[in-house]
């Protein structure tokens, strides 16, 4: 196991300490600096590519008189717990989660580690070949290799096909593919609890009972399958990125969902999800997938779920003593305020605008957006904001007021990415910019972070959700545009991929000075990508009114007020958690009208 000298800052008081970790390092006898001065933080610092702490020399440790050095394990190939591999040369899954009867278990981790492989092993959908793919083991080895742990009694009664388990799939999108009828008839066979009626309404579809599911959309079709699922009669149920198209409200109406399984009706209920506040709200345990993407994934042992999330944003398993991720992920207490410069023109303004569908009408109030910023649009499913999109990139004519970016050149990334391309990723990128891939500034601001540098001989229908999602933003980011507009850009895509995807688009944006809107449900990554917000309020389906764009807090507090929704701050980081409806700090929070940046709250 590999493993690497850590220096923890707070402890580090090197100028009072003559800088000995510095003068010891036996790294600096073989002119390989591995630990240098900082001048801007007044601190060493440990580079981890040169210190590989393989044998543990340990002799920075001994002579910092704080102790603020230690050795810790970096993510490596165990050579035990293999779970399932594909193929010689393919992902291989190290240890499983671990089902709890009565329990919400949440996995996150970023793509590619082995999530969606390890609900399909728990399905019995993929039987577990324990490493050995040329001799697959039977049930009863399978069973014994597990003597002594949770998992023995869960593969004991799947392979005795007494453990029924149901599986709601990661990509919903292709439902309408397989299926066809009515939502209310498709729901009638599925009942076997005879609760379609309540279901229906709990979820908010049960008013889209009659129609044909060829025409749900995203949300709706997600919601579709989740009702399925909490229908059919079960032991166990596995929901693999349940909130993808869903708005805030929705994922807390579909978390309660399924947290009733587990709570009312002593199910085992195991869920990916990337959504952050979704997954605490959600989870009772939360297990950790990490390790190199594609390539294999490992599964951390079970946490609490307050826990269990800080260790995933602070990249480091103190059980395991594992540095899975080199950095901590934190959050802003409060949003970044605005500044123009005077004089300067915006890069688009638009007036009044209506827009009719069928049904459905959409009012936008006048507005505009200037150069290097970014404005983040929020509001409900069905409300018009991808309309809204739509007028922007010309595709739709609005009745009333004039078509906003006629004279400029757009960039669109949408919401719905259907891979009809016939070749590699390569191909497929360079089609939007000839030459942009030779170019050093779009590798190292676009391919290295968004890690595509591995997709790029591969084919475009052979890519997964996330991956597929990946390249269509660094396609979007290729064109020479003065405005770029992106569809929903965190479906699909792990916690922290999100991040960085919000970094990058946020860098290019203020790189180029150009702008850009953002249509986005997961509210953690709106305020982080945001410079101001546009909020759509209405009623879904029949009327949407977009409001002129507005500061974050401003906007924050009106969306969130609308939704009736308040999050307070974990202390340890700063993330934002969702309070329980009526709880103290919900009632102290609507009180005086602060429903998202507070102050951090101490808690346990």
């Amino acid at each position: 196991m590999p493993r690497i000298a850590v220096l923890d800052f707070t402890r580090c008081k090197s100028k009072k300490c003559s800088k000995e970790c510095m003068r010891f390092c036996p790294g600096i006898r073989t002119g390989k600096q591995v630990i240098t001065f900082d001048e801007k933080l007044g601190k060493p610092l440990i580079s981890e590519e040169l210190c590989s702490g393989v044998k543990a020399c340990g002799i920075c440790i001994k002579k910092c008189p704080f102790k603020a050095i230690y050795i810790v394990n970096i993510p490596e190939e165990i050579d035990k717990d293999r779970a399932h591999a594909y193929g010689r040369n393919g992902f291989r899954l190290y240890r499983l989660p671990i089902p709890k009867p009565g329990k919400v278990v949440g996995l996150v981790g970023q793509n590619g580690t082995g999530k969606s492989t390890a609900l399909k092993v728990l399905a019995g959908e993929i039987k577990p070949n324990l490493g050995d793919y040329e001799d697959v083991p039977s049930w009863e080895d399978i069973v014994k290799n597990y003597r002594g742990l949770e998992l023995q009694a869960y593969f004991q009664r799947l392979a005795e096909k007494e453990q029924i388990v149901v599986h709601k799939p990661q990509y919903v999108d292709k439902i309408p593919r397989r299926v066809q009828g009515t939502i209310g008839d498709l729901l009638d066979k599925v009942d076997d609890k005879g609760r379609k009626e309540e279901i229906s309404r709990e979820l908010g579809i049960d008013h889209i009972l009659k129609r044909e599911i060829d025409v749900l959309s995203g949300g709706e079709l997600q919601k579709f399958a989740i009702a399925a699922l909490i229908l059919k009669e079960a032991d166990t149920y596995l929901f693999d990125e349940p909130t993808s198209f869903l708005d805030i409200s929705e994922r807390l109406r579909v978390a309660r969902a399924i947290r009733r399984l587990a709570e009312e009706e002593g199910k085992t209920v195991v869920v990916v999800e990337h959504d952050l506040a979704t997954l605490d709200y959600l989870s009772d345990y939360v297990s950790i997938f990490y390790g190199d993407a594609g390539v294999y994934g490992i599964v951390s042992h079970p946490h609490g779920v307050r826990e269990g999330i800080n260790i995933f944003l602070n990249g480091f398993i103190p059980d395991e003593n594992m540095r899975f991720r080199p950095e901590s992920i934190t959050f802003n207490f409060t949003p970044t305020p605005v500044q123009y410069q005077a004089g300067v023109e915006p890069v688009l303004e638009y007036g009044v605008l209506e827009k009719r569908l069928e049904r459905f009408r959409l009012n936008v109030e006048e507005g505009s957006v200037y150069s290097g910023e970014i404005i983040g649009i929020i509001g409900p499913n069905g409300i018009g904001k991808t309309t809204f999109a739509r007028i922007l990139t010309g595709e739709l004519e609005p009745e009333n007021g004039e078509s906003p970016a006629k004279d400029l050149n757009i960039s669109h990334k949408p919401q719905y990415i259907t891979p009809t391309f016939e070749g590699s990723v390569y191909s497929y990128i360079s089609m939007a910019s000839k030459n942009v891939l030779s170019q050093s500034w779009f590798k190292s601001d676009v391919i290295k972070p968004l890690n595509i540098e591995p997709l790029l001989e591969m084919d475009v229908e052979d890519l997964s959700g996330g991956e597929l999602q990946k390249v269509e933003i660094a396609t979007c980011l290729a064109r020479e545009a003065d405005l770029y507009i992106f569809d929903e850009s965190s479906a699909y895509i792990s916690s922290e991929d999100r991040l960085t995807v919000a970094r990058t688009i946020k860098r290019l944006i203020q790189n180029r000075q150009t702008a850009a809107f953002c249509i986005e449900h997961d509210i953690v990554m709106c305020d982080y990508l945001s410079d101001r917000l546009m909020v759509f309020d209405g009623k879904p389906g029949l009327e949407g009114k977009a409001r002129s764009p507005i500061d974050l807090r401003t906007g924050m507090n009106s969306f969130l007020k609308t939704m009736d929704i308040t999050f307070r701050r974990d202390p340890t980081n700063g993330r934002p958690r969702v309070n329980k409806s009526g709880s103290r700090l919900d009632r102290e929070q609507k009180e005086i009208g602060e429903y998202y940046y507070m102050p951090v709250t101490e808690e346990a």
